[in-house]
């Protein structure tokens, strides 16, 4: 992609009505924009890292015998009414037809998943069922804040799990736990903690989150500092300072978070709204157990934002950068910068390519550090017919050949 060709440019300003560090650089970099409280237009280099996003988590939640499917955001009252939700929850946003009937916009999917599934599950043999979706969801927090870290709208992937027995949800449970990690760890976050909180609005049954510590960070925890028991403070009884329960070695402290996925044990709760049976392996009608498993996307390109900058701008992983490499010409010439990216496109590289006549190298440097693609290649008159190579998170800068830097990105991104 030629930037000067790219939908939505960097901004250089900075003002005082960024929310967050990583409200400020999305959308200074051009990832985001803002079009009223809680509400997001995500940009093309935006869609660029929630596809990449999107795509490990159906890697993983297909691993472990997930099934993606596509469910409506517009629910009617009636199936809100059966789970006695309509009236109770009270984020919803409601609206009626000009003939009366009255929907949710969707905030979570348990009204639309379970009938569904209760259509095809008669027996036993039809379980374990693990359906899930990627999609938009909505909900009137009062408070939208931290740009698209809450959101009124936001991405999220929800994994519905149903389950014989209480026994084997809990196994599949642990595999979610194992599969989040991975999610997680793929888009560069190894500071995930395991939390231990209350089931919130959804379900009074016990939940756990998938926080991401930083300052930053609107959950309050209160973790071990030596093994890996963590708490949400609003739930926890425990005191900062006291000794760990857990390992019995550690000292409790406290630290901000962001949240970035939930699991929940439903058990019964919709089985029994929706009169859902099936039957058992006794010959018995029974009543399956239900699991349901969320991450936030959008609030996860937030959060790898929030831990991945410096003074200059993003620093990406590799497996979610929107571009294999910016490629940046600095020279008055352009036809050598361009048979570089024509080269690399050749050989199947994502490139971001700043061609752009009368901007100053120092812009364009700076482009490149804000949007913070890992890394970047320099076309000078100084390079001649070679190539810079610097990344993102050194200092370090080489010179290549064009077939060096096609080698050195492959193995780069293998």
């Amino acid at each position: 992609m030629r930037y000067s060709k790219l939908f939505g440019k960097t901004i250089k300003e900075i003002s005082n009505k960024y929310e967050s560090r990583s409200h400020e650089l999305l959308t200074r970099a051009g990832f985001i924009d803002q079009v009223a409280s809680g509400i997001y237009n995500i940009l093309p280099l935006g869609t660029k890292v929630m596809t990449k996003i999107e795509e490990i988590i159906r890697q993983e939640m297909n691993n472990i015998g997930g099934q993606e499917i596509a469910m409506p955001l517009l629910h009617p009252k009636t199936l809100w009414q059966k789970t006695e939700r309509w009236q109770t929850v009270d984020i919803l946003f409601k609206t009626k037809s000009r003939f009366g009937y009255e929907y949710v916009l969707a905030p979570t999917h348990e009204e639309i998943v379970v009938p569904l599934a209760k259509k095809w599950i008669k027996s036993y043999r039809d379980l374990p069922l693990y359906l899930y979706h990627i999609t938009e969801k909505f909900r009137d927090e009062p408070r939208p804040k931290s740009g698209i870290l809450r959101g009124r709208e936001f991405g999220m992937k929800d994994l519905y799990s149903f389950h014989e027995n209480h026994d084997d949800l809990l196994a599949f449970y642990q595999k979610v736990i194992k599969a989040y990690l991975k999610i997680f760890t793929r888009c560069g976050l190894n500071n995930v903690k395991i939390t231990e909180a209350s089931g919130g609005s959804f379900t009074k049954k016990y939940s756990h989150e998938f926080n991401v510590t930083t300052s930053a960070g609107e959950v309050d925890l209160i973790f071990c500092n030596t093994c890996n028991f963590t708490q949400n403070k609003e739930i926890s009884k425990l005191k900062t300072g006291a000794k760990c329960q857990k390992c019995e070695d550690g000292i409790l402290k406290t630290g901000k978070a962001i949240e970035v996925g939930n699991i929940f044990d439903l058990g019964t709760k919709f089985s029994e709204a929706f009169n859902f049976c099936f039957i058992g392996r006794d010959s018995q009608s029974h009543i399956p157990v239900m699991g349901c498993y969320g991450i936030g996307t959008t609030r996860l390109l937030g959060a790898m934002v929030e831990v991945g900058n410096d003074k200059k701008g993003i620093i990406w992983p590799k497996e979610v950068t929107p571009y294999h490499c910016h490629l940046v010409n600095l020279s008055h010439l352009s036809n050598i910068s361009d048979l570089v990216y024509n080269t690399l496109k050749a050989e199947k590289i994502d490139v971001l390519y700043d061609d752009r006549e009368n901007i100053s190298a120092g812009e364009k440097l700076a482009t490149a550090d804000l949007i913070g693609i890992p890394i970047r290649l320099v076309v000078s008159e100084r390079t001649k017919n070679n190539i810079e190579w610097k990344e993102r998170t050194e200092e370090k800068k080489i010179l290549l050949s064009v077939s060096e830097i096609i080698e050195k990105l492959h193995q780069f991104y293998l």
